[in-house]
């Protein structure tokens, strides 16, 4: 690890999409007890500001790219009240997309923009819920075998894994768990 540029917004609990040199950063919370809707773009080198989105809200799931975004679920304020609403992200601004079938928080995404995964997370309580996006459209496939909050993901919606994650609120999760499909 080497340093990179600092985020214009100081933020923890966010998602982010894309690669090194084109990166994504997308809402979160910002101390001291507020929720953010911004999002920033990375260069490879410097972070710089990029559309708002409509929703404000932490703990959400991120997939695509930085010019192909998509930010689902979440804990909108006040307090923590899940969502299930998704936004699409071209590059300059987000617009909406179709809802989540399962509102929650603390889930995981991967992907891109019209094949994306959201994975597990809190519906209170922990879901194994797992849909998948087709740029339009959240269906509901093949669960997890355990369900998890807090959990992270990465691949494909041919070739996902969910990783870690924290199963009945009592600490953090070794389990992974390997996707090859819809199911």
């Amino acid at each position: 690890w080497s340093p990179g540029g600092t985020l214009p917004v100081a933020k923890k609990y966010g998602a982010g999409a894309g690669t090194q040199t084109a990166g994504l950063s997308m809402a979160g919370f910002v101390d001291p007890g507020s929720v953010t809707n911004t999002s920033e773009e990375y260069d490879g080198s410097t972070w710089t500001s990029g559309g708002t989105l409509t929703t404000a809200r932490y703990f959400l799931g991120g997939a695509g790219t930085q010019t192909a975004g998509l930010a689902f679920g979440g804990y909108v304020p006040p307090g923590t009240t899940r969502t299930n609403v998704t936004e699409e992200y071209n590059g300059t601004s987000w617009t909406s997309g179709g809802n989540l079938n399962v509102t929650r928080a603390e889930l995981a995404g991967t992907g891109i923009q019209t094949s994306a995964l959201a994975i597990g997370g809190n519906s209170a309580p922990a879901t194994d819920a797992v849909e998948q996006y087709d740029g339009s459209t959240w269906t509901s496939i093949s669960p997890l075998g355990t369900a998890r909050t807090l959990l992270a993901a990465a691949g494909t919606t041919q070739a996902g894994l969910a990783m870690g994650g924290e199963v009945g609120g009592v600490g953090p999760s070794g389990i992974t768990e390997e996707f090859t499909g819809a199911g």
